[in-house]
């Protein structure tokens, strides 16, 4: 969809590239690209040189021209072939031949940053499937340029920071996913399968996230769905079914237009057995002791810490095996990172996924997961859908 210009995240970014002395960056990771210029490729080929004074260039495979010409923030688009019967080569060769020449042209070719330290991406708009650089595309650019340098690290830290608009956008993939919950709540029924219930959390999502408030060009969404004793993390969804008086975990992920939300959400068909309801105590617990300290000034680090330490006094030392909070944006999973190691503390602006979790030996378990933005005061939370979901 076409959005007006999001002039605060730019400056910023211009900010930080006077900091360190860049005439230019080329980011071709397609949340890279979308960040920068509201592009969201549908295939990894893309490319965009945004220099810090004057407009970018957007550098488009020829047959997405009509949806880069109605997303983009620039008028500035140059095409290449996806098969050119001319040039054997694979097309992002010749996306780095137009951004050679545009640097070049353009009089930016003196130092550069480059994406070299970013080993993950968002999804694309077509089948999320990763379109992997190879050494010699950033080599390329060492040749053709007096200095590159990592922009990886500049990007990511102003990314930590959301502006109006993109908060905007990551509540509109919150309220889709609040959607498609209530949706699977009303199906759901012991014995389901949880394949089905991920399947209709997923299915309502797309048909009902494309076109959203006429804010919404694509919208996906992703589960994993386990159910009673088949609750274990850094598991698939299976064919086990849907257990009454037990909750079914619905790890999730909703992307708007390359904007994210990850969450995780529970419900229950009939009264929880007494175990779950001692276990979901104990974790509000200290999901709301942890939202508590969640807020601008605060140690970053301290959100692990406190978790951690939490579920080990209640008799779970060690767990959770996954991270208890992390940043949430054009990725669902980016920084920053906090666990116990990590500097640094949290600014108004950011966005933390908050997720403690409890796993028994043998199968069940809970986890609790929310998005949060931190504020100077209480972090306001992203997803309506409650977390107690006795309440249901």
């Amino acid at each position: 969809m076409a959005w007006e210009v999001d002039v605060e995240k730019l400056e910023r970014v211009r900010a930080r590239m006077a900091e360190e002395d860049l005439d230019a960056i080329v980011a071709r990771a397609p949340d890279n690209v979308l960040y920068l210029t509201n592009y969201w490729c549908m295939k990894g080929y893309d490319a965009v040189v945004f220099p810090r004074e004057g407009d970018p260039t957007l550098i488009v495979i020829a047959p997405q021209l009509a949806d880069a010409e109605r997303m983009s923030w620039t008028k500035d688009i140059r095409l290449f072939d996806g098969y050119d019967p001319s040039d054997p080569r694979p097309p992002t060769d010749r996306s780095l031949d137009l951004c050679l020449s545009v640097l070049k042209e353009r009089g930016l070719d003196r130092r550069i940053g480059l994406e070299l330290s970013q080993g993950v991406q968002g999804i694309d708009r077509m089948v999320g499937e990763p379109t992997v650089y190879s050494k010699p595309w950033f080599d390329a650019f060492a040749a053709g340029c007096r200095e590159v340098v990592d922009a990886s690290p500049l990007l990511a830290s102003t990314r930590m920071i959301k502006t109006s608009q993109e908060l905007e956008r990551m509540k509109l993939a919150n309220e889709l996913a609040t959607l498609g919950l209530q949706h699977v709540k009303e199906l759901l029924v012991p014995g389901m399968r949880c394949s089905e219930a991920g399947a209709a959390f997923e299915g309502f999502v797309h048909a009902n996230g494309v076109g959203y408030k006429n804010k919404v060009e694509m919208a996906r969404a992703f589960t994993l769905v386990w159910s009673g004793p088949g609750i274990r993390t850094f598991t698939a969804t299976s064919d086990m079914p849907v257990y009454e008086h037990e909750p079914t975990l619905f790890e999730i992920w909703v992307c708007a237009d390359g904007y994210w939300t990850d969450l995780t959400k529970n419900l229950c068909p009939g009264e929880l057995d007494p175990r779950y309801d001692e276990l979901l105590d104990m974790l509000l617990g200290v999901y709301h002791e942890a939202v508590g300290i969640a807020r601008a000034g605060a140690r970053i680090g301290e959100l692990d810490r406190l978790m951690r330490q939490r579920i080990a006094e209640a008799g779970y030392p060690g767990q959770p095996s996954h991270a208890v909070a992390h940043g949430v944006g054009a990725r669902a999973h980016e920084p920053p990172f906090a666990h116990q190691a990590a500097e640094g503390v949290m600014q108004a602006g950011m966005v933390f996924a908050i997720e403690p979790g409890v796993y028994w030996e043998g199968g069940g378990g809970l986890r609790l997961e929310d998005d949060y933005l931190i504020t100077a005061d209480e972090p306001e939370r992203l997803c309506e859908f409650p977390d107690d979901f006795r309440t249901l």
